[in-house]
């Protein structure tokens, strides 16, 4: 930090650009710069910041009267093999670094997480052509672990990847501006919420390579993930592998209702039929529907694991899945291929046995 800096932050300049290296490739003059949040608090120390037990040439610098320290963001995220982007317009970096991808913005205290925006108490600063942002980033948005004592940061990244296996009934499958996602366990804000890149792997249960666009709405599947996940509703977590189980190429694809089993109804001849009210999972998709349930109807929980058809009662909580072929009234009847009943797995199976 240079003396300058240490009496105090100036107010920056129109034409300050970031020009600390090729990753942000920047022309030289900045013509825009509505997005800049001018800094004149005085600085109490500079902070020295380690990242795996290696310290960085670049420091961080701590506020008067701030919480935590700053620290630059380029040194800390090329330490660890993120690529990084600047984005002249808005004055904003974009990091990627395998399922991670984070944007950062100058002069806000939004920081993106998988799509979602998360506050950190401190907007990120563009000093003397660097962006710092709070120590807090670093364990908050990348993960690491962050130890901040008297001038000294250190952040620790493990290389261990700790993952865990999720199953569930696909609900939604998300592909757009390059980003891809897929529900499973709920609809809404209930579930979880797999985001995969270009290096995850899809297959069957029977180890058939499969491709993002062979997931569909209703296969029970097989998540192996990080543990890492967002405190958004629902949840979204890095996903290394999906594995389907009972794929077919021949499986029709399917329309899905998530709502409140409002009647069920036993013809004269034993069959039974579910009117659903909700919400459609696809555009395509019914908010009000009734299904006829048939031998062939499967009946599980959240998981894929078998349930009870005793559980479809009025009242319930329900995802049914249905082809689209449905007659032309109000609401609309069809026959039901899946019904996900909302009971706890534990529950479901003490029905099976």
């Amino acid at each position: 930090m240079n003396n300058g800096m240490k009496k105090g932050l100036a107010v920056l300049a129109v034409s300050m650009a970031m020009t600390t290296g090729a990753a942000y490739a920047s022309p030289a003059v900045v013509t825009k710069a509505d997005n800049l949040v001018p800094i004149s608090a005085e600085v109490s120390q500079s902070v020295q910041v380690t990242v795996n037990n290696q310290v960085l040439e670049a420091e961080g610098y701590v506020k008067a009267g701030a919480k935590e320290a700053m620290i630059p963001l380029r040194a800390v995220a090329e330490a660890i093999g993120m690529e990084l982007k600047w984005n002249q317009e808005d004055y904003s970096v974009e990091l990627s670094k395998d399922r991670i991808w984070t944007l950062v913005k100058t002069g806000e205290d939004r920081y993106v997480l998988n799509k979602m925006y998360k506050p950190l108490g401190t907007a990120p600063e563009l000093v003397d052509s660097k962006l710092y942002v709070p120590a807090s980033f670093a364990s908050e948005i990348l993960h690491g672990t962050v130890n901040a004592q008297g001038s000294a940061v250190s952040i620790s990244f493990s290389e261990k990847k700790e993952n865990v296996v999720t199953k569930g009934v696909v609900t939604s499958v998300r592909s757009a501006d390059g980003y891809k996602a897929v529900q499973i366990q709920g609809s809404g804000t209930a579930g979880l919420v797999l985001n995969v890149g270009d290096d995850t792997v899809f297959v069957t249960d029977k180890g058939d390579k499969l491709t993002f666009d062979q997931l569909a709405l209703g296969q029970i599947v097989e998540a192996e993930h990080s543990m890492v996940m967002t405190m958004s509703l629902p949840p979204q977590t890095p996903t290394y592998k999906i594995t389907v189980s009972g794929y077919s190429a021949d499986a029709e694809k399917l329309l899905g209702t998530s709502g409140t089993v409002e009647e069920v109804h036993t013809d004269d001849n034993g069959s039974q039929s579910l009117t659903i009210k909700g919400q459609g999972l696809t555009e395509q998709s019914q908010s009000e529907i009734v299904l006829r349930l048939s031998d062939a109807t499967e009946v599980v929980d959240k998981e894929g694991a078998k349930a009870d058809k005793k559980a479809l009662v009025k009242g319930a909580k329900v995802i049914g899945f249905y082809n689209g072929v449905m007659t032309k009234s109000l609401p609309p009847i069809g026959g039901a291929v899946k019904i996900v009943v909302d009971v706890e797995p534990e529950a479901a199976a003490a029905q099976a046995e």
